[in-house]
């Protein structure tokens, strides 16, 4: 310690629950971001909000998808 950033043993520690906490932060967030996306897509699956692919037709699909995203926003629906 004498040599690195922290002047003692008590600085160590704060230093180490800060990033605890802020891990315990970030992934606490991180689990309520996908409840959400859970939440919203259960939702549109019960409301018919969705395309029903097989695997002939899946490739295709993603193709489109790939297309549709490059597009500038002007020329999107």
């Amino acid at each position: 310690m004498q040599s690195g950033r922290y002047q003692n043993a008590s600085e160590v520690m704060r230093e180490g629950l800060r990033l605890l906490e802020q891990r315990v932060a970030e992934d606490t967030a991180k689990i309520e971001a996908l409840r959400q996306a859970t939440s919203i897509g259960i939702m549109d699956l019960e409301h018919g909000r969705f395309t029903q692919l097989n695997e002939g037709n899946l490739e295709h699909f993603l193709e489109g998808l790939s297309q549709e995203a490059t597009l500038p926003a002007r020329e999107k629906h």
